[in-house]
């Protein structure tokens, strides 16, 4: 793929893309609702740097490899968080399942997608 990019930028734009969009999904959380302002502007800018980051990586990076993982590590960020900072309920089938989530990232790093 010839994109102008090279592919540790992408991984660079992937990591990004998936630290917005955790930064965009915990402040969803802290708007109550959406009613709070600080949080839903976050929350869109997040969105708006992860989507635009996203693409920028998909220059480089198979699209499902760079979405497998921008979903799965985003949502074991996420479910890391959800139990850290809001006391959200931890039990053997979920810390199993974050396993699961993460093993998969792996196997698709490792499957030669790069």
């Amino acid at each position: 793929m010839g994109s102008g990019i090279s592919a540790g930028l992408a991984w660079a734009l992937l990591g990004g893309a998936i630290a917005a969009e955790v930064i965009a999904t915990t402040s969803m959380k802290l708007s109550d609702g959406l009613s709070r302002t600080g949080p839903v502007v976050v929350m869109v800018l997040g969105y708006l740097i992860a989507f635009s980051l996203l693409g920028l990586a998909l220059k480089r990076i198979e699209i499902g490899i760079a979405y497998a993982i921008w979903s799965g590590v985003g949502t074991a960020l996420i479910a890391t968080i959800g139990i850290v900072a809001f006391g959200e309920s931890l039990n053997p089938i979920k810390l199993a399942s974050l396993g699961l989530i993460v093993a998969g990232v792996i196997g698709l790093n490792l499957s030669g997608g790069h």
